[in-house]
């Protein structure tokens, strides 16, 4: 492995951090709030290191899949040590476990907190926590891509091994250009997004921390009750916007591009749009008699319904309290996620898709033995290295799923909040059922427990395998 690339990009990644840590900086200049001096010590020594770092760069900038996996894993990490330690100096969150946890909940957008009471967090840190949703809902190496040229033409890499999903492809022939355009489009959904909200009468740093949080499907609220106190116009923008956000950016590029044929014609956004229709009709008919009204459960039974499968995690309910099908129908959004290439978590409704029909080509194959048919997806015949993968990486979700929980039961739980913890971490949605539920938080848990859904949050950002090849041995050999 060229550990020289590697180093150069984790050295560029600290620089971007401090860069971006400035703006919580400048929050605490409008609002006077003394825990800025962290936030800019912080940023200043991100700055200094990463500049200094950049100063040597590699003769060999190419960029192969091991560099890729191994820069990934390892920027992310980084990130979210550097980016805790403001909350954890500034003693707003004074262990160090929970501050990691919190930062990182951040980052992979889950939005699964350990605060019981954030209300009371100074308005920079409350930036900072929704910022980082924005940071890493499109992800930090696909920004640095945008702004950087790096040589070698392999950069294709990074953004494989941090977008989520089956497969990325470039929408133009530069993926320095692709990666601009993502984030333009990124950047254009949530300023309309902050328009709309503060037409809702929302202030401008409610408007933007929601709108982060909302963008980067994260999930990390201003307010103790998350979304109760809304108003029915808030939740519905949110609501819309955190489909939006779930759905795979290639429509809006073809959209732009006006390819409308193409944008409408996405298989798996059509699915995960039929999906997210008959989930909301099934909740809404289930909980409909435990409302005042229509129109209000209409409304909690559609944003809690975005907000799950997009794996944002606002609350506008208690879905705890719901009746069990509404509650199975949460849990199955959750696992399921959003479309690949959105800033969605989840299992991701196109390998669903897949694994679906792979099964009912297998079926077939049963009964007519000689019949020679391919899985296809948007009329394309899927290549084998694509179901390979999604085949792997269902196992091996399944496998750390399974170890996640075995750890987390040594807290002694109940079942419905050691399944839920570990789904709504490793899916990145943020609130699970029972002690993790809409109205409650993640900070009772050991340290065990968090360390594990810290990985969990992690893997589950980053589609498990940039981390699970950080164990690897071999990953380290030149």
């Amino acid at each position: 492995m060229n550990l020289s690339v590697v180093r150069f990009i984790l050295f560029q990644v600290m620089r971007i951090e401090g860069i971006l840590m400035l703006l919580p900086c400048a929050v605490s200049l409008i609002y006077g709030d003394s825990e800025g001096l962290w936030y800019f010590i912080v940023a200043a020594f991100l700055i200094t290191a990463g500049f200094i770092g950049c100063r040597f760069r590699p003769k060999n900038q190419n960029i192969n899949v091991k560099e890729g996996y191994a820069s990934t894993g390892l920027s992310w990490i980084v990130m979210s040590l550097f980016g805790c330690l403001p909350l954890y100096l500034s003693h707003e969150i004074p262990s160090f476990t929970d501050a990691v946890f919190e930062t990182v909940s951040g980052f992979t957008t889950t939005g699964a907190s350990i605060l019981s009471e954030v209300e009371s967090l100074s308005h920079t840190a409350l930036f900072w926590r929704s910022f980082t949703h924005w940071i890493g809902g499109m992800g930090v190496l696909v920004f640095l891509l945008a702004l950087i040229p790096m040589s070698g033409g392999s950069n294709i890499n990074l953004m494989k091994a941090e977008s989520p999903g089956p497969s990325v492809g470039k929408l133009v022939p530069k993926i320095r250009s692709t990666a601009m355009i993502l984030y333009i489009i990124y950047l254009a959904m949530t300023v309309i997004e902050t328009i709309f909200l503060l037409f809702g009468g929302l202030s401008v740093f409610d408007s933007l921390c929601l709108a982060f949080g909302t963008a980067g499907t994260g999930g990390f609220a201003v307010r103790n009750d998350s979304f109760m106190s809304y108003s029915l116009y808030i939740r519905w923008v949110v609501g819309v916007f955190m489909l939006l956000f779930g759905i795979n950016f290639n429509a809006y590029y073809y959209i732009i591009m006006k390819q409308f044929k193409k944008a409408v014609s996405l298989e798996e956004v059509k699915t995960f749009l039929a999906i997210v229709a008959v989930s909301i009709a099934v909740i809404f008919a289930k909980i409909l008699p435990l409302y005042e009204n229509a129109i209000t459960a209409l409304t909690d039974a559609f944003f809690q319904a975005a907000s799950v499968v997009s794996t944002t995690g606002y609350g506008s309910a208690d879905f705890d309290a719901w009746p069990t099908t509404a509650k199975f129908v949460m849990c199955f959004l959750m696992f399921m996620g959003a479309c690949a290439g959105s800033t969605g978590g989840g299992v991701k409704v196109s390998r669903l898709m897949i694994l679906w029909k792979s099964f009912v080509r297998e079926v077939q194959s049963y009964v007519h033995p000689k019949i020679v048919k391919g899985v296809k997806m948007d009329g394309k015949i899927i290549d084998n290295d694509v179901l390979r993968s999604t085949h792997v990486f269902l196992a091996a979700y399944a496998v750390v799923f399974i170890l996640s929980m075995f750890i987390v039961s040594f807290d002694n739980l109940d079942m419905t909040t050691t399944f839920t913890s570990v789904l709504a971490t490793f899916n990145n949605i943020g609130p699970g059922l029972s002690r993790v539920g809409a109205t409650c938080n993640y900070g009772f848990l050991s340290a065990l427990s968090k360390w594990t859904l810290i990985f969990d949050m992690l893997a589950g950002r980053l589609e498990l395998f940039p981390m699970l090849l950080l164990f690897s041995p071999s990953l380290y050999k030149r």
